[in-house]
Order: structure tokens, then sequence, then C-alpha cells
């Protein structure tokens, strides 16, 4: 057997080869792409012998994504991702320093799966589909963050210069193209004055929107309140930096609508789309977030309380001496959690039994989020047994052993 330790970089792989003793076979300096796999294939060789089944090359690495990861994967070799927070406390044992190396980092990497193998998630064999949903329902949100962090520079820009902005085109959504359409129009607040009914309807008539004339004649008399003014040149200023700020949100409003539909299109196209759909407050979004970051690898959890630690809906129990507390997870894979809570928000409004449990935690005074989460948790093993069982949801048996008497 080889241990491997791969620490990572953009362009580089610094990896080291131990054999199961701990003995340091070699250490070296691997370029990115083709001609670093082949290289490290060549060491494997070297020190493994022609009798070395890919099987036994265990590798430690701190991704468990990209190209280098599925070539690892597909020489046969067992490659385990390792979270680089669990990474910095195993280095601890060497020493309390807080040194740091590349060459340190892969040495670690090769002793935990060394020593630690059995406490580590290896990575998930998903297939080729579960992975393409994981790329673009990331890609999706990640554009949605980027928006929202846009617009909100966007909006601390206005409220220095023109503050009657953000209140004109409040009840078309701020971030709504049609809305940084008319702001792009008139970027100031005299610009925005002598914006006519006629100009305004026009944008609004182009993005179809409802009831335009009275939602004209709202923007309108928002723009043309009166307010504080600033010098001409600094008015200018901040109204060159707010038009780049909403062209900048045009264009993320558009690759975000062109991503969104490629992560329906991948997602439909997935066998397990069925029933995560069957799923209470579950739609094409949600469900392709779900899944891709589960992933569709049905032996990665050993059951239900697996699948719910992973997920970070489970709470962790901390008990030391006479003290005894239960705490929510905190560290976890956020782009989930996001995804889950979402869901058992959703959940409450069409799921009887969903809204009795949510309704008998707070009735225990649990809080708001509390609450949500636990309902997203017991979502979650609904889920994994779904899945297990290959077969849609069902409200009856979802709920039945929480004898919750559901409407005729």
């Amino acid at each position: 057997m080889l241990l491997i330790g791969d620490d990572w970089a953009e362009d580089h792989h610094d990896v080291e080869v131990q054999d199961e003793t701990g003995r340091k076979l070699t250490a070296a300096r691997l370029p990115e792409g083709v001609e670093g796999i082949a290289r490290l294939h060549e060491l494997v060789a070297r020190h493994g012998g022609k009798n070395l089944d890919a099987a036994e090359v265990i590798v430690g690495i701190e991704t468990d994504r990209g190209s280098w990861v599925q070539a690892l994967i597909a020489s046969g070799y067992q490659v385990y991702a390792i979270n680089p927070r669990q990474v910095a406390r195993f280095k601890e044992r060497y020493g309390t320093s807080g040194a740091k190396s590349d060459k340190g980092d892969a040495h670690a990497l090769a002793d935990m799966v060394r020593i630690d193998r059995a406490q580590l998630r290896p990575v998930a064999g998903d297939s080729e589909q579960a992975q393409a949903v994981r790329v673009v329902a990331r890609a999706h949100q990640t554009l949605i963050w980027e928006r929202t962090r846009t617009f909100q520079r966007l909006r601390s820009t206005l409220r220095e210069y023109f503050p009657a902005a953000p209140a004109a085109y409040a009840d078309l959504e701020p971030t709504s193209t049609d809305a940084l359409e008319l702001l792009v129009k008139a970027p100031t607040p005299a610009a925005g004055a002598k914006l006519t009914r006629p100009q305004i309807t026009a944008v609004l008539a182009r993005h179809r929107r409802r009831n335009r004339d009275a939602k004209a004649a709202t923007v309108q008399t928002a723009l043309r309140e009166p307010q504080l003014g600033l010098p001409e040149p600094v008015t200018a200023a901040y109204a060159g930096a707010a038009t780049a700020h909403a062209r900048l949100i045009i264009a993320l409003n558009e690759q975000t609508a062109i991503m969104e539909a490629q992560v329906k299109t991948h997602f439909l196209a997935h066998p397990d789309a069925e029933i995560y759909l069957s799923m209470p407050g579950i739609a094409e979004i949600t469900g392709a977030r779900v899944l891709a970051e589960f992933g569709d690898d049905p032996t990665r959890y050993a059951g239900a309380k697996a699948r719910k630690n992973y997920a970070g809906t489970s709470p962790v129990t901390r008990a030391s001496g006479k003290s005894h507390t239960v705490q929510a997870r905190y560290v976890r894979n956020n782009r989930l959690a996001d995804a889950l809570q979402r869901q058992a928000f959703s959940a409450l409004r069409v799921s009887p039994g969903a809204r009795r449990y949510y309704d008998k935690q707070r009735a225990r005074e649990a809080g708001y989020n509390p609450a949500l989460r636990q309902v997203g948790n017991r979502l979650v093993g609904i889920l994994h047994g779904c899945l297990k069982t290959r077969t849609t949801y069902d409200e009856a048996t979802a709920w039945s052993h929480h004898a919750y008497p559901l409407p005729a």
C-alpha cells in the first residue's frame, strides 16, 4: 500500500509518498495537468512495484473536484477529500508554532490517510450527470450572490447622493432590469426629475410590467420629491459609479436567467429528479441545489443520520463534566444549508405534516430558526428514505409515526 499526500496549488502539486509504516519514500513537486499526472503514476510504479493494485494507492487532498481529482479516481486510486481545518488541527500534533509549508502540508496529508483513514470521507463516486448539476447549480447561485453584493454597493452609492431613487423603484424590485434601465437613463436627481411619464411607461412596457401606468406615476412622483443635493462635480462622479453598478447588475440578470435554464435542463435529466420534485417545498432550482450538494453516490451515506450530519441540520451535543448542551451545527456546507432552509420554509405551506411538526417545536418554546431547522432535519431523513427505496414522497407515510391527523 502507498499513502500519498497531495498539497495542491493553482499550477503545481507538492506530493509525499509513504509506505504503510509511515516511512517517507519520496517527495516531489509536480506540474498541473497531464504531465503532472503522468509523473505521479511514474512515482507510484517506481515505489509500489508491478504487483501493486491501484486500489492500494491512497491519496489525501484538500479538494473533491476538478480534473486532477477526476484523473486520480479514474486511475482507480482511493481519494480522500480532507477539509483544510482538519489538516490544520492534525498538524498541531507535530508542534504548536503554526509554521506552514507546502511540503509540510503534503506530509500531514499522507500521515492523515495512513493514520486516520477510517475517520475520513472518501470522494463520492457521483455520476457524470450529478457532477454536471453541481457545476451549473453552484454557478447559478454564485451569480445570485454576486448580484446581491453588487446591488448593496449600488444602494449604498445611491443613498450618498440620490436617496429618492431606492424609494422610487421599490415597487419594481430594485434589482429588476427595468428599474436599472431607468436609473441608467436618469442617474442624477436632476435627470430623474425630468423623466416623463411616457418615458417611464415605455421602459415598463418593454419588460411587460403590469399596472405600468400606476407604477409610472408612482416612480415619477417619488423622483420629483425635493431632496438635498451635492455639488455638480460630486454628483456626476457618484452617477458614474452608480451607472457602472447598474449596468453590471443588468448583465448579471441576463446571465442568471441563462444559467437558470441550464440548471433546470441538467436537473430534469437526472434520474433522481422525480423523487426530489415529489418532496414538499422543492422545485427545480431548490431540487438541483440539494442534489448537487448531496450527490447521487448510493454508498456515500451509511444512513439517514449520516446524511443529516452532512447537511448540518442535526444538532451537536457538547458534554463535559456537569455541562451538557445541544447546539446547532455552524460548520457545514452553506450552499446545502441555504437550500434546505428554503425547502423547509416552503414546505410549511404545502405539507400539513411539516406544518404541524413545526408548530410542535414552537410549542416547546423553540425559536423560529431552530424550529425551521428541525423541519429541515426531518425532511432530510424523509428524502434519504425515498432515495434508498426509490419511491416518491407520500405525505401520510412520511409523517405517520408522529401521529398527526391529516385532513381528509
